[in-house]
């Protein structure tokens, strides 16, 4: 929906239509980020994967309105651990998407980053993008 995310400008991934109101890590990481409109947060991977995780669309403007962050930036985090959880039926309401974008920022150090599916119900557990070296 949003041309910076889908002309790639800030990297490669996958943008979902959430279910639940809790955000996950993706992998086990440092927080790098936390917006201070708490719209956005950046990960770290262990291995030097670093992903954007931007939740829903223009929510910068609601400045911080229905998003309670539960990290700090130099924090730990292990893969599937809630990093936010965000009241989605509220910001709808307000006329927002909640569509979010997951974007490896660092795209350009890896051979491809390739979403592991295009369409359908994705489970939390399950792995969203695959990272060639």
């Amino acid at each position: 929906e949003d041309e910076t995310f889908s002309s790639e400008a800030m990297g490669k991934g996958i943008a979902i239509n959430p279910s639940s109101n809790t955000i996950v890590a993706p992998f086990n990481g440092t927080i790098q980020t936390v917006f201070p409109t708490k719209h956005a947060i950046g990960i770290v991977s262990d291995d030097g994967i670093e992903c954007l995780i931007h939740i829903g669309m223009d929510t910068v403007n609601l400045d911080g309105k229905y998003f309670d962050i539960k990290v700090k930036e130099g924090q730990k985090v292990k893969a599937n651990e809630e990093i936010a959880e965000v009241d989605f039926a509220s910001i709808i309401k307000e006329g927002y998407s909640v569509v979010t974008p997951i974007i490896i920022t660092n795209t350009k150090d890896y051979l491809d980053v390739l979403p592991n599916e295009v369409d359908g119900i994705i489970v939390r557990t399950e792995l969203l993008l695959t990272i060639m070296k």
